[in-house]
């Protein structure tokens, strides 16, 4: 694990670099909503997703020009769901990957206009890629946002997060669901099936494909509430323990610790199986589940 660790701190640095080229800064007063933009989405983060659309891509040799711009309008989009996540009224949180978050940084109207700038701007981005075919473009557009969105996406997600919340009459069939299919899962699904999307895969590779990820998001799921207990904060860049203070329903106070621990650990398992005809070429993409349920940041 201390290779890939290694491995996926390099792949941040060098995405990181590139990504950072994206931004413009205005003369004007209104440069402050961008400011707010670049300081969320450069502050820090392991850049799993981004990681992921290369790795699945690369399944199909796909060149890693392709790679990256969708790779960045992921994570522009993924940071503006943590800015929103953070505000008062949704999780309110003060720190984000060790740092203020965008509303305790800047302010909170500030913070709202920075999460809708990238979010549209995730769209620009993907949609100016000169070195992707337009249906291809059309075709990841589409996907992105419906696994973004508010009727089956990571927006539906934070609605019923919200609504468990509020409301202890759902069950946790329901919250199993919104875990697997929504709030976490749908964007990590979504940086497979596009690296898949990118190389033209097969029916059977993309099924594959998602089956595996689907399965990864489970578990990348049940390992942050497993860390939310035993975490570190300072490794975590994030208040701890909250779940657990708001009496949230999680895998952790369905199951405990232990059973949460195997269930993640069997879904691990399940998921590299998944990548079987892809062979060695799907090293990383094993190593990266392995370090799904491993990591303690």
């Amino acid at each position: 694990m201390a290779d890939f660790a290694e491995d996926l701190k390099n792949f941040s640095t060098d995405f990181n670099n590139r990504l950072a080229t994206l931004f413009r800064f205005p003369n004007g007063a209104e440069q402050r909503v961008s400011q707010a933009m670049y300081y969320s989405l450069m502050n820090g983060g392991k850049r799993l997703r981004p990681f992921l659309v290369y790795q699945t891509s690369q399944l199909f040799d796909v060149i890693p020009d392709q790679a990256f711009w969708v790779a960045a309008s992921l994570e522009m989009l993924h940071t503006y769901s943590l800015i929103h996540d953070d505000l008062p009224a949704m999780d309110n949180d003060d720190f984000r990957r060790g740092k203020p978050t965008c509303h305790k940084q800047f302010d909170e109207a500030t913070a709202i206009l920075a999460g809708d700038g990238l979010l549209t701007y995730a769209f620009e981005i993907l949609a100016q890629a000169e070195n992707i075919k337009d249906e291809i473009k059309v075709r990841l557009c589409r996907l992105l946002a419906e696994r973004a969105g508010a009727f089956n996406g990571m927006i539906a997600g934070q609605m019923l997060d919200l609504q468990i919340d509020r409301s202890p009459q759902l069950s946790s069939a329901e919250i199993i669901k919104h875990i697997e299919e929504m709030k976490t899962g749908c964007l990590i699904a979504y940086a497979a099936q596009a690296g898949a999307i990118l190389g033209q895969a097969s029916t059977k590779q993309y099924s594959d494909i998602t089956s595996y990820a689907r399965k990864i998001g489970i578990a990348f799921q049940i390992s942050d509430d497993i860390l939310d207990v035993t975490g570190d904060s300072s490794l975590m860049g994030k208040t701890l323990g909250k779940d657990t203070a708001q009496n949230k329903l999680t895998f952790v106070s369905l199951y405990g610790l232990d059973k949460a621990r195997l269930i993640a650990a069997d879904l691990i398992d399940q998921a590299k199986q998944e990548l079987a005809s892809f062979g060695d070429k799907a090293s990383p993409l094993k190593q990266l589940a392995d370090f799904i349920i491993s990591r303690n940041f």
